[in-house]
């Protein structure tokens, strides 16, 4: 299945049935009077959240949306049948906005969440609603009122405990793999991960944890080069970042720099992405001898100048994987016991939704720029 993460919809909400104009005919009835009954509400639209969901690309193919209209007010002062709703299931971590206004609507994060995103047209009165002792005979009804109509951009954002972030072939795969029941393509070249993937560590009887694998970032990444930041966004819910750093990278670049192309990467994406707590993993520790080994890692942590929880790790060798994953349970376990750990999601959100915006006209431009410059060289 291919994994999709952003789509746009039409949500059309049901119009209203209009109220109806009558008046009582029965034998031996003289001036029965009104009868007119009232019309149906429109159907509403609700966004769902389904936990058997994990990506957006049924919308690219159906991208819109109508829900039933209210029936029309009947004589016998019957009302018409109000519009069946309809329920829209989507992906647990699925955020909504208005892609005409920009206006956040609303998270869905937990299974049955549910999100009206349009409201069906209000019914309109029948005739019999506007007697009176002085109209006996009224011939005023009125509409139904027009269901709500609304643009709006989803945006999925895979829910995971801890994110994975590193250069291409960094490890990240690898880790995962060895962790959890996760299988991702793994080989020796960039880009074997084309999606996020997610896994679920168990370190013990009662915790567990869900950790996320995105592809790897290269520099310039933020302005679209390898595949983009299009994936930063699933990180943006994640409570810890494990930034890993081939130890030996193949194609004998610099761990130094390989650590600041990722961090510059993160601050150009997002502020409070960046600003989430980070631990520094160093992998493919099998490479290496123990005094080489030490005598890298030390190098590394001065000429970075970082003061978190540092870990050595081989994937391939399991070593020093359980002992990262158990100090990740006691961190989880200790954050529950601290008030002040409240991430502002909002503003993480926002960002993370202006940056689409942005990267989503600029390709409008380009695409505009295109057309325009073809249609200069073009000689008929």
């Amino acid at each position: 299945m291919k994994f999709v993460d952003e789509a746009s919809i039409k949500v059309m909400a049901g119009d209203g049935g209009n109220g109806c104009l009558s008046f009582r005919r029965e034998k031996y009835i003289e001036k029965g009077g009104p009868d007119g009954g009232d019309g149906g509400e429109g159907g509403n639209i609700s966004l769902i959240g389904d936990a058997a969901l994990n990506t957006l690309v049924d919308f690219r193919f159906q991208p819109i949306y109508r829900a039933k209209k209210g029936e029309h007010g009947k004589g016998s002062d019957r009302t018409g049948a109000r519009g069946d709703d309809l329920e829209i299931r989507v992906p647990l971590g699925t955020s909504v906005f208005d892609d005409v206004t920009e206006q956040f609507l609303g998270d869905l994060n937990q299974p049955g969440d549910r999100l009206l995103v349009a409201k069906g047209g209000r019914h309109g009165l029948g005739n019999v609603r506007f007697k009176s002792s002085t109209n006996r005979a009224p011939r005023k009804t009125t509409p139904g009122e027009p269901g709500e109509v609304r643009n709006l951009r989803l945006e999925l954002k895979l829910i995971a405990d801890v994110g994975l972030l590193g250069l291409p072939n960094a490890g990240k795969s690898t880790l995962i793999s060895a962790v959890s029941a996760a299988r991702p393509r793994i080989a020796e070249y960039p880009f074997t991960t084309l999606v996020p993937n997610l896994g679920v560590v168990r370190a013990g009887d009662n915790d567990s944890f869900v950790i996320a694998d995105i592809p790897g970032l290269i520099k310039g990444a933020s302005q679209g080069a390898g595949l983009g930041v299009q994936f930063l966004k699933h990180l943006s819910r994640t409570k810890l970042l494990l930034h890993l750093v081939d130890l030996q990278p193949y194609d004998g670049s610099d761990p130094v720099s390989n650590w600041q192309v990722i961090e510059d990467e993160l601050a150009d994406y997002s502020a409070g992405i960046a600003g989430k707590e980070r631990w520094l993993v160093l992998s493919k520790s099998d490479l290496m001898s123990g005094n080489q080994l030490e005598r890298k890692i030390d190098q590394l942590r001065q000429s970075i100048n970082f003061t978190g929880p540092t870990f050595v790790i081989s994937a391939v060798a399991q070593e020093g994987t359980g002992e990262l994953m158990q100090a990740i349970a006691r961190h989880f376990r200790d954050l529950q016991d601290r008030e002040n750990e409240i991430v502002n999601d909002s503003a993480i959100r926002d960002e993370v939704h202006q940056f689409s915006l942005t990267r989503r006209q600029a390709r409008k431009e380009n695409r505009q720029q295109a057309m325009d410059d073809d249609r200069v060289h073009y000689k008929p």
